[in-house]
């Protein structure tokens, strides 16, 4: 192994997609394809307009782990919920959050999906269950546990899901949520997205040398790895965790390696830095879920060509029609200042 790639890919690669083929119908393998490919296309149309600073935002972008934020939420029904950290992008779109309320937000204009309030990192949608994010490490994670116990209570059949990264295991809200999600058996996956690095400090300067995956059991609930690469692989782990949870066995956590192809924030690649090693990230680009799953489709006959270019001129129709709409959109008055502000 090449002593400069720290974190090497561990998975299966293409070959890993056969062993779900059977769990997954023709028409569902090429609608998670399209949602990777839509997502993908929207993160690099946001990347390359970046720098005209129209978007009054800052943003994290989850290119390279599209497979994580797919896989999960295809598991999920419309009356589950989805809370997650900073890096929002990937779970809004998944989850079926509008995409011209997310750019208007991001351009802070009122028809934003939290009425400009919010920006990149707190995006809502909560028709489709995008239920909320927070931008502290690990401050979603208690919400999205006490979201969990009122569905108990309530007796509604309904599983929660967070996402947190690497980091979040590291703050003391997540072992007390783990801790008390275990102990009241309530219906939460924790869907850790390892990504192996916080900003740009690595596992090895953060934790001692652990498995995340065994910290998480160790607070009494199951613990599970599924390949991020592959999202079919995430689709199976995230779907007999959410089962699990709707016949009242509790909580599942689950970690998912992936990898971010760009920095840990703002456009472009950060690697020049020195933190992660050029190597490195071409080792992971070298096992891009997204054209992964691009060649398995063609190999096995559910995508050709003309079919592929059809969704890339849909996709970029609707990308350029949603910014339009934002960059057309009404900015917030003074009028609207005060609106969401309680004081007694």
């Amino acid at each position: 192994m090449d002593s400069n790639i720290r974190y090497p890919y561990k998975g299966e690669g293409s070959q890993g997609f056969e062993r779900f083929r059977d769990t997954c119908s023709h028409n569902e393998l090429v609608a998670l394809y399209l949602s990777m490919l839509r997502i993908r296309r929207i993160e690099e149309e946001i990347e390359r307009r970046y720098h005209q600073d129209f978007m009054k935002t800052p943003i994290h972008l989850v290119i390279g782990q599209e497979a994580a934020a797919v896989g999960c939420c295809a598991a999920l029904g419309p009356a589950d919920l989805v809370y997650t950290s900073h890096r929002t992008h990937g779970a809004y779109l998944a989850k079926g959050g509008d995409l011209k309320r997310m750019l208007s937000e991001m351009h802070c204009r009122i028809n934003g999906c939290v009425g400009s309030r919010g920006g990149s990192m707190h995006l809502i949608d909560k028709s489709v269950g995008m239920a909320g994010t927070s931008a502290i490490v690990g401050g979603a994670v208690p919400i999205a546990v006490g979201a969990a116990l009122a569905a108990q209570l309530k007796g509604e059949d309904r599983v929660v899901v967070v996402f947190i990264g690497d980091a979040t295991t590291e703050e003391g809200v997540a072992a007390e949520s783990l801790n008390f999600a275990a102990l009241k058996k309530v219906p939460v996956i924790f869907f850790c997205e390892n990504n192996f690095y916080s900003v740009q400090s690595p596992l090895a300067t953060r934790q001692p040398a652990r498995d995340i995956r065994a910290w998480a059991e160790a607070h009494g609930m199951p613990a599970v790895s599924a390949d991020g690469v592959n999202v079919l692989a995430v689709r199976d782990a995230v779907a007999s965790a959410v089962a699990r949870a709707r016949a009242g066995d509790g909580p599942t956590f689950i970690e998912v390696p992936v990898y971010r192809f760009r920095a840990h924030g703002g456009a472009g690649d950060d690697s020049k830095t020195g933190y992660r090693s050029e190597a490195e990230r071409a080792a992971w680009e070298a096992v891009d879920p997204l054209r992964l799953l691009a060649e398995y489709l063609t190999r096995t006959g559910c995508l050709d060509a003309a079919a592929n270019e059809r969704a890339e001129r849909d996709i970029a129709a609707e990308i350029a029609g949603a910014f339009e709409h934002a960059l057309a959109s009404p900015n917030p008055t003074e009028d609207d200042l005060y609106r969401h502000v309680y004081a007694d």
